[in-house]
């Protein structure tokens, strides 16, 4: 397999770092061993993107040894981009016939009590468990804070991806019209994405009118007019995989008074919710930063849903930034900050910046203006 670093992962050194920790937390959390299948904890430990399927892979890090990688004989090459050459992991391929989950736990002691990632399906959780004779606990639990502080070439990509998300939002006029469905919208943004330094685009919301007052709309053949209020949340992933997601709403014309004071309002709060970002405060104080001034100016019942979630290789993942989370915010933690208002059935706005604690405060990956921002009403000429 090739040994060159690909642009679809970090130095091999990243991972050995990582690897070496993760067999630290496991024996802290007093686990015979992590097993991780395909997915972002795997990405995060061995830069692999590689899929899962019914044949078990895993990566085996035992609390005290060096980690192996089963592997189905087949699904060997899909392991060529990743750092396990240069990383000496051990492979034990395996073909149809063998026992997967035995392999696994050679060398393990007895019944030993492992700790899988949360991507492990039950077709292979099961078996494990069988082999085991124990339940497993979540190795996702105990990669938390690993996961959770970004080191300084994870927040460079963070910011890749901040800037490439901006300069979509910045094309908006292109394809938001009044006369298109917010489906051929969704489309063309999805394209953009792409082609401005995306691998892929994870997701695309065009919520337009009544359908902005839905925070998961995705998009619809609801023909966008004139007198919409459109909500656009995007975002995907750079290599090596790190996500963006940003939110921003967008209208056509002059907002009657009421929208207005109620998105000013809303921009207010996402305001004094970043500015609450800093080390040494919980996640629970950053969200009542945004709540509590809504709250204030009667907007309390519209906002619904948690100010932020933490981004990197999954678009949701630790910290979130809710109410009862009393987790104390570090440097490198990375999130979303989105508050949003909601009239069912009328309209909807949010706006959404991904953030990175500092040292002092925060930094914000995303630059393009909080304002309701105002495109040209021409209808498409599309039938």
């Amino acid at each position: 397999m090739s040994t060159a670093t690909s642009a679809s992962r970090f130095p091999a050194a990243v991972y050995g770092r990582r690897l070496a920790r993760a067999a630290a937390l496991a024996d802290r959390a007093g686990v015979a061993a992590l097993i991780i299948t395909p997915g972002p904890d795997l990405a995060y430990l061995i830069g692999s993107h590689a899929q899962t399927f019914e044949r078990l892979s895993a990566l085996v890090i035992p609390a005290t040894g060096g980690p192996i990688l089963v592997t189905p004989r087949l699904e060997v090459a899909s392991f060529a981009e990743s750092a396990v050459d240069e990383l000496g992991v051990r492979f034990t391929p395996w073909v149809d016939g063998e026992d997967p989950y035995a392999l696994a736990l050679t060398g393990l002691v007895s019944n030993p009590v492992v700790a899988v990632s949360d991507s492990m399906s039950a077709g292979h959780l099961i078996p494990l468990m069988s082999a085991t004779g124990t339940a497993p606990l979540l190795a996702t639990d105990i990669l938390r804070d690993l996961r959770m502080i970004k080191d300084e070439d994870e927040i460079a990509a963070l910011r890749r991806a901040g800037a490439a998300i901006d300069r979509v939002h910045a094309r908006m006029g292109e394809w938001l019209r009044p006369g298109r469905t917010e489906a051929v919208v969704a489309a063309d943004i999805a394209a953009a994405i792409v082609d401005e330094g995306h691998l892929e685009a994870a997701f695309v919301i065009v919520g337009s009118g009544p359908n902005g007052a839905d925070p998961h709309h995705e998009q619809s053949d609801r023909v966008i007019s004139e007198d919409d209020i459109v909500v656009i949340d995007i975002g995907g992933p750079v290599a090596p995989g790190y996500n963006s997601d940003c939110t921003r709403t967008y209208c056509f014309g002059e907002p009657s008074e009421e929208i207005s004071r109620a998105y000013a309002e809303l921009a207010a709060a996402q305001a004094l919710a970043v500015a609450a970002v800093r080390p040494g405060v919980t996640a629970e104080s950053v969200d009542a930063a945004a709540r509590d001034h809504l709250a204030a100016v009667g907007l309390a019942d519209r906002f619904i849903h948690r100010t932020g979630h933490g981004i990197g290789l999954s678009v949701h993942e630790e910290p979130y930034i809710v109410a009862g989370n009393s987790l104390v915010l570090a440097p490198g933690m990375a999130f979303s900050i989105e508050p949003g208002v909601y009239f069912d059935g009328v309209w909807g706005a949010r706006i959404e910046d991904i953030v990175i604690v500092t040292d002092d405060g925060c930094e914000s990956v995303n630059h393009r203006d909080h304002a309701l921002t105002r495109l040209p009403a021409q209808p498409s000429k599309e039938h």
